[in-house]
């Protein structure tokens, strides 16, 4: 269970979510426009809450859905389907590579967000900024594909607001 070392928390106003749910591009859905906003400064990361719960995390001051969102059915947006022999590595919190993965979106660009899921269950397994294309991803027999930003199990999918 992670301990967060709480700060400050306060709503957001209007603005603030506007320029959140911009830089979350596809995955500002998890945003709608009458939910509850909140900045909840903490260390060692900061969250934003949406209704009370930690949808969007800020990694060096970016905003990430979390797998929370995920789970929620919140989240759509780019995705990565890694094979049944890599979940032991991703739930470990490695990058992803290129030959563990079995399908990708064919719109992903270098540096887009992209969820991370298996194969088999199509359950979320982590959250990711892409190194290089979709096509490149299911293509590419070697290589670093996906860096992995927060994936289940990590101190983030353990918090717990309660």
């Amino acid at each position: 269970m992670l301990i967060l070392k709480i700060r400050k928390r306060n709503y957001l106003k209007k603005k603030k979510i506007k320029e959140i749910k911009k830089e979350l591009g596809e995955y500002s859905s998890i945003i709608s426009d009458n939910s509850k906003v909140e900045y909840l400064e903490a260390d060692p990361n900061s969250f934003i809450l949406v209704d009370d719960e930690p949808y969007i995390i800020l990694i060096e001051d970016k905003p990430y859905p979390t797998l929370k969102a995920a789970l929620s059915g919140n989240l759509t947006g780019k995705t990565v389907t890694v094979d049944m022999g890599a979940i032991k590595f991703v739930s470990n919190g490695a990058d992803i590579m290129s030959p563990g993965i079995v399908n990708a979106d064919e719109n992903i660009e270098p540096d887009d967000i992209v969820l991370i899921i298996d194969e088999t269950h199509k359950k979320p397994l982590a959250i990711g900024v892409s190194l290089i294309t979709g096509s490149e991803m299911v293509n590419n027999d070697i290589g670093k594909a996906i860096e992995t930003k927060h994936y289940v199990g990590d101190n983030i999918w353990n918090f717990d607001l309660k």
